[in-house]
């Protein structure tokens, strides 16, 4: 799979091209019925820790990005969800809508039902939320900082992320709190693919500081395969966009109890995990612990936040406001082979410790008695 991707997907080589091109951006149309936009804003004080809008217009074939309990009477291509949310507890952070209904689509206008709606052309745009639990107003100035996740050759699908400052407010139980915060926004299209058979999605924002950001993502297929594992870092001082995609390594070192998605899949969420790169001139390590504020509503998984320490070559960061996106639609069996990897590792160290320990009493034994008959038969040593 990840061989097929790599044919068709121009993604990587458009990602050494220092700035965005002229990028497509429009709602349904022609063949492309499915239409994706994000924003996302990591590194948001207490209590939001996170910001996110999240459209999925028209309801794709693909295990990880399926939504089948939103799908409005029956008709996936004329089904929109909307999830916006933040850390703290949430009911109505998810939406659905019927898009010839209840949606207003236009190529600077997208409307979604009374609730959400995003207006702008590049590169400045203004997303309003007017909600009785939660509102926000956000003003977004696009940069030329580009990641290209996926660009297939054929007009079948493309992906992509705009590094972007974004100031605003967002209101939430009588309170109002100002920000000003790099954040990541975000657009796909896709044709109405028979099937895909992508099956794990993860994807995480780092804001280093006021001006790097750092993305991580990684896609697996229904056998558990690497399809896509990637590391960007976007620098607003620098105007340069570093991807890496070689030997990018998701470790996932604890898990929350098996959930339930309103879809009736089962699945683990993280709760300690771990990313690592390393070449000749980089090294990147990122541990990270969730703070246990999974959302569903991100196409068929969740999205939430995480405290990190990361270490990028000899800089250290430490944060609490790190944002995740995880989606597991494998087979339990791949859900739950790291864990079982984890199960003999511990049991191979286990029995590494005694054996050691076994070697080290036994040398003591032996020291004692070879002491014990020096000194019972009274000669010199």
């Amino acid at each position: 799979m990840q061989q097929f991707m790599n044919f068709f997907d121009s993604s990587k080589k458009l990602n050494q091209i220092p700035q965005a091109a002229k990028l497509a951006y429009h709602p349904q149309r022609k063949h492309y019925k499915i239409i994706h936009q994000g924003l996302m804003i990591p590194n948001l004080p207490a209590p939001l820790h996170y910001f996110n809008f999240l459209s999925i217009i028209g309801q794709p074939n693909v295990p990880m990005l399926f939504n089948k309990n939103a799908v409005i009477d029956n008709k996936p291509l004329n089904t929109a969800t909307v999830i916006s949310s933040i850390s703290p507890t949430m009911q109505g952070h998810l939406h659905s809508y019927d898009i010839q209904k209840q949606c207003h689509l236009t190529h600077d206008d997208y409307q979604f039902g009374q609730r959400e709606r995003l207006i702008g052309a590049f590169p400045h745009f203004t997303f309003i939320r007017e909600d009785a639990e939660m509102s926000a107003e956000i003003q977004i100035k696009t940069t030329p900082l580009i990641s290209h996740f996926t660009k297939l050759k054929l007009p079948f699908f493309d992906h992509w992320s705009l590094l972007c400052e974004c100031s605003g407010s967002v209101y939430y139980q009588n309170q109002q709190y100002h920000f000003e915060q790099l954040g990541s926004f975000e657009y796909a299209r896709a044709i109405n693919l028979p099937y895909l058979p992508l099956s794990f999605f993860t994807y995480q924002i780092i804001n280093l500081d006021d001006n790097k950001q750092m993305l991580l993502a990684q896609i697996r297929d229904n056998f558990n395969q690497i399809v896509q594992s990637r590391l960007y870092i976007r620098d607003l001082n620098t105007q340069q966009t570093l991807m890496f995609d070689h030997n990018v390594k998701f470790i996932v070192h604890r898990i929350y109890p098996i959930v339930k998605t309103p879809n009736q899949q089962s699945m683990y969420l993280p709760r300690e995990f771990e990313w690592q790169y390393e070449d000749a001139k980089q090294k990147i390590r990122v541990l990270a612990q969730s703070r246990g504020d999974y959302k569903f509503g991100l196409a068929a998984g969740y999205v939430g936040s995480f405290n990190y320490q990361l270490q990028y070559n000899d800089q250290e960061y430490f944060g609490d406001a790190g944002y995740c996106e995880y989606i597991d639609c494998r087979p339990l069996k791949w859900q739950e082979k790291n864990k079982e990897e984890k199960l003999l590792d511990l049991l191979q160290k286990s029995k590494n410790d005694q054996f050691r320990d076994c070697f080290f009493t036994k040398i003591s034994h032996f020291r004692v008695s070879l002491l014990h008959e020096i000194l019972k038969s009274k000669k010199p040593v």
